[in-house]
């Protein structure tokens, strides 16, 4: 979940000011329409500091399989709750699930997603430069996934819209999930402040997260008028703004924490009680659950 440009708090708190200064009465309008689920709704009770966070498998289960490939994501859906993946367009407007902008990493092409039509991307190799058994490992879909997401009774999914998404770009992500009958099992987020408000233009029932690198001064502020159910962003930015975690439980609204992997950062942000952990080891991190909060 490697973010883009993050503005700092001051610089959110200067944006808050501008948006209520400027915005247009067709945005304010927006801004007061409420989701229809509450992060209660999606994610259960708010937790208590030393309480036990839910697990989101960040790109899938990348500890077992390549990332964002149905091979990772099914593995991460048949054992967690929730599984976390990225969508991107490609040049012809296929929802496709790939993180990076550019595609060298993981399939060697200098092309970044939205350079190639699907089809074109379709014969890219994203396994095997994970290892040898996942040579062959194709990008998958939207659809392919929400298809195998809705197959999975307790299956829910983090979807983040990577860059900036348009209105129209957005409705195609909500006619699949509609498609698929996974209203409420599926939550969008993004780093976007234009996507985030065109997901609230298209479907503001639609719960979504805003990801962040560090909270605002004042986070329920920025989360009401954004109408997201929570945040995802750093344990340093938690610590870094005292009270904002029990501000936002008060006011209903959830926190997760992007991308842990140690022992040390589950046990710092289990203390603070922030309500989910996303992480690359989710297997290790639910061994570490059962062994440090007996029950979960």
């Amino acid at each position: 979940m490697t973010p883009l440009a993050h503005p700092p708090r001051r610089a959110v708190r200067v944006l808050l000011a501008s948006i209520a200064v400027t915005a247009t009465a067709t945005a304010l309008l927006l801004a007061a329409t409420p989701t229809t689920a509450s992060a209660v709704d999606v994610f259960g009770a708010l937790r208590v500091p030393g309480a036990a966070a839910f697990i989101v498998g960040h790109r899938g289960d990348r500890a077992e399989a390549p990332e964002n490939t149905m091979a990772s994501l099914e593995r991460a859906m048949e054992a967690l709750d929730f599984v976390e993946t990225d969508v991107r367009l490609s040049r012809d407007g296929v929802p496709v699930l790939f993180h990076d902008t550019s595609l060298e990493r993981v399939a060697g092409s200098r092309h970044s997603v939205d350079e190639l039509d699907f089809d074109e991307l379709r014969r890219l190799d994203v396994g095997a430069w994970y290892g040898a058994e996942y040579a062959g490992e194709r990008i998958p879909t939207l659809d392919e996934f929400l298809e195998a997401l809705a197959s999975r009774e307790t299956a829910r999914a983090l979807v983040e819209l990577k860059a900036d998404w348009t209105p129209e770009e957005v409705r195609t992500v909500v006619d699949l999930i509609e498609r698929h009958g996974l209203r409420g099992r599926i939550v969008l987020q993004s780093f976007s402040l234009e996507t985030l408000f065109a997901v609230q233009q298209v479907s503001p029932t639609t719960p979504r997260i805003m990801l962040i690198r560090e909270l605002p001064a004042e986070p329920v502020a920025l989360a009401e008028r954004l109408g997201v159910i929570g945040f995802g962003t750093t344990a340093a930015s938690v610590t870094a703004v005292p009270g904002a975690l029990e501000a936002l439980h008060a006011a209903e609204i959830a926190v997760l924490c992007y991308t842990l992997n140690t022992h040390e950062s589950w046990q710092e942000v289990s203390e603070l009680g922030v309500d989910g952990i996303i992480t690359d080891q989710p297997s290790e991190l639910d061994q570490w659950l059962a062994t440090t909060a007996p029950g979960t």
